[in-house]
């Protein structure tokens, strides 16, 4: 076996069931009696610790032992679920994921400041701790391991487990007494006999081979299949019966009685009841198939002691109840991400080499080549859409990481603040999760900060105590939206000018929409707060947000009103890989649209331009559309081509529209990066190569909205256009 694969392997799943652990935990404070849940975190801590036996991860283990002695407690109703307890809780699974961390992928034991950390922890965790808690195990070998020699009052019976083990297993690096003390984490050893009866004479004897049994009664409440897993890694090399306790068999045979009237295959029942564990089935299984007679698989399993005949009988006869249904189950398969990543490279070069053989074809004109390039181009775009959808992820993930934050912040701030969560099942691209999530977090802890107020103004405005903050996502226009809403006071229109007149951001006399003054907290050190907080207010970081969106090729938009709320709104493409364009042409340059942002293409005619006093606008029926002339606007050299056209694009619920010389149709487009040479360009978000090897730069289609507004309102301001019924509606 490949530890170092193995160990990887328990990295990942650990991480996983912490964050499961953790969202359990904090659904446990709305919903305390939630039977479901308590056992999510008690597995979750339970899995934990016994993955970590498997490894000798000591540290892991102790702790872990702990917190689960903890939650058994509240599981069995002997302790009850209040605030203290999920906080104190939750702090541990700060330090599992922080041991995890360093024990596992680092490869460290802990530092001294780690230990002061969990020192301090314990003497919390001690609190709720049982009386009479199952201590890790004191004695076997210089290890510890518990064994009691007389049964515990009141048992209502002990699991058997006969265990032989085989001679190889020295070879093989395993050391018999390390599985008895992982045993012994999940209950007690009652009695424990040492089978010596296959130790040669001592002429014979290797003292590289294993000749050791042993005869166990033990006591506990884990399942046979949880028993069976600490004898995973030497499964193969030893023979081992369990047999359970009387009333374990009433449970199989209630848990049997209550499933769904489908019959199944016999291993299937007796695997799902809790009776038989997979290893053993497949052991019953393997010895059916090698036997020239082909005995039933229930006489196998009795005579191997895996299963006892009365719970077979009610499994043969669960099994004639109805007809054998098929369980489809999704299977998913682990793909690391730079393969993901790898692939999405190739389709696009297939995309590139799919583009070149088409011109080609078309240049040819051959009609059977324009046929067959035709039917590959097709098939690329499929392989495309596949492949890109394989990077495609849920937002709830993202979304569900701010329950602990919008939690923990609250308390520091003194203010009862709730997260609602909407949209969470809407997909976006991996890479675009990863690189959304450090601006989300700064918005919501600013909203908390400084846009939801303190339980007692609230009240005093009229509003619930509690402040709610809420963050949805949903798909608009080929683009994902993600917004956040809180119900807070709201942004001061007045305070933000004020101060940004203060700091010669603006200069007297200049007129700005809602919009535009709200952008202004987006300038470098920019803050209306009256005090510094240890979150916020020392005008760093939604600079950063919005650069850090905009390097998606996205956008950012507030909307507020007074004693209301805010709401922060995010536009972002789905994928930062392959989009659909639509190509044009200005002057000897090309320039590739976003697809899913063009609404339509018109003429650009003299008369269309009649009425419009030199400024860059038309009515296109009835609707006043600003322009932006690409060749002014990249002061690209020659004339204007003799036909002008214009596309006509929409963003955010704003349209404009770009005059171009010539439109080329649509075309697969394959994002290639600028480098850092060009980040700071306007109006261009990246590069791609066409089918004849030349370059054509993808259009940012916001920043060419915004400087189209723009122009267009300081021409009215400067001309005085008269009545509002004259002045551009821009939708």
């Amino acid at each position: 076996m490949d530890l170092d694969q193995a160990l990887q392997t328990y990295l990942v799943e650990a991480r996983e069931l912490l964050v499961e652990m953790e969202s359990a935990l904090l659904s446990l404070e709305s919903t305390p009696g939630d039977d479901e849940l308590i056992g999510a975190v008690f597995r979750a801590a339970h899995t934990i610790k016994g993955s970590a036996g498997l490894f000798g991860l000591t540290p892991i283990i102790g702790f872990t032992h702990i917190v689960e002695d903890i939650l058994d407690q509240v599981r069995n109703h002997r302790l009850a679920i209040s605030a203290p307890l999920i906080k104190v809780l939750l702090e541990s699974c700060d330090h599992i994921n922080l041991l995890v961390s360093t024990v596992v992928e680092q490869g460290e034991e802990p530092t001294p400041g780690d230990l002061a950390r969990e020192a301090a922890l314990r003497e919390r965790l001690l609190v709720w701790q049982p009386r009479e808690a199952s201590p890790l195990p004191q004695t076997l070998g210089g290890e510890p391991v518990q064994v009691e020699r007389d049964p515990p009052r009141g048992t209502s019976g002990l699991w058997h487990i006969s265990l032989r083990f085989g001679a190889e297993v020295f070879k093989n690096g395993m050391e018999p007494t390390s599985f008895l003390r992982y045993l012994a984490t999940l209950g007690k050893i009652v009695t424990m006999e040492t089978i010596t009866g296959a130790i040669p004479p001592w002429q014979e004897f290797d003292p590289e081979l294993c000749h050791l049994g042993y005869e166990i009664d033990f006591d506990s409440s884990a399942s046979k299949e949880s028993i069976a897993e600490v004898f995973e890694f030497v499964r193969d090399d030893c023979r081992i019966v369990i047999l359970p306790p009387d009333s374990k068999v009433e449970e199989y045979l209630a848990f049997m009685a209550a499933l769904p009237e489908e019959s199944e295959l016999l291993g299937q029942l007796l695997v799902k009841s809790g009776a038989l564990t997979q290893a053993e089935l497949d052991t019953g299984l393997c010895q059916q198939r090698e036997e020239a007679t082909s005995p039933r698989l229930g006489e196998i399993l009795v005579a191997q002691g895996a299963v006892d005949e009365v719970v077979l009988d009610a499994a043969l006869k669960k099994q004639n109840q109805g007809k054998e249904q098929k369980n489809r189950e999704q299977r998913f398969v682990r793909v690391p991400a730079d393969k993901l990543d790898d692939l999405i490279n190739l389709v696009g070069e297939l995309v590139v080499a799919s583009s070149g053989a088409n011109l080609l074809a078309q240049r040819c004109r051959d009609s059977q080549l324009q046929e067959a390039t035709s039917v590959i181009a097709m098939l690329v775009e499929e392989i495309r859409d596949g492949a890109l959808h394989l990077r495609m992820v849920p937002i709830g993930e993202t979304f569900n990481r701010f329950q602990r934050v919008v939690r923990d912040v609250s308390q520091e701030l003194g203010k009862d603040i709730v997260l609602r969560i909407s949209g969470a099942d809407t997909e976006l691209d991996k890479s675009v999760v990863e690189k959304i999530g450090d601006p989300l977090m700064h918005l919501v802890r600013n909203a908390m900060d400084h846009g939801i107020e303190s339980a007692e103004r609230r009240r005093l405005a009229g509003k619930p105590s509690q402040g709610t903050l809420t963050l949805n996502a949903f798909h608009d226009s080929g683009s994902i939206v993600l917004e956040i809403r809180d119900d807070g006071a709201g942004l001061d229109r007045e305070r933000i000018l004020k101060k940004a007149l203060e700091r010669d951001i603006l200069s007297p006399g200049q007129q700005l929409s809602d919009q535009e003054i709200y952008q202004l907290i987006f300038e470098p050190g920019f803050s209306t707060a009256e005090e510094v907080t240890k979150l916020s207010g020392r005008g760093v970081g939604m600079d950063v947000v919005k650069r850090n969106i905009q390097a998606l090729r996205g956008s950012v938009e507030l909307h507020s009103e007074a004693g209301k709320g805010t709401l922060v709104r995010i536009r972002l493409p789905l994928t930062l890989a392959i989009i659909d364009g639509f190509l044009v042409r200005v002057g000897s340059a090309h320039y590739v649209i976003p697809l899913d942002m063009v609404i339509e293409c018109v003429e650009l005619t003299e008369l269309a331009l009649q009425d419009t006093q030199g400024r860059d606008y038309i009515n296109l029926r009835g609707e006043v559309l600003p322009f932006v002339r690409l060749q002014r606007y990249f002061a690209l050299s020659g004339q204007p081509g003799r036909r002008e056209n214009i596309v006509v694009v929409s963003h955010g619920g704003q349209k404009s529209g770009l005059v171009v010389d010539e439109l080329l149709g649509e075309l697969q487009t394959v994002i290639k990066p600028l480098g850092k040479l060009y980040n700071q360009l306007s109006g261009i978000s990246g590069s791609t190569i066409l089918g004849g090897g030349d370059i054509a730069l993808i259009l940012d289609i916001p920043a060419l909205l915004q400087s189209a507004i723009r122009r267009e309102l300081h021409q009215l301001n400067h001309t005085g256009a008269g009545s509002p019924q004259s002045q551009p509606s821009i939708n």
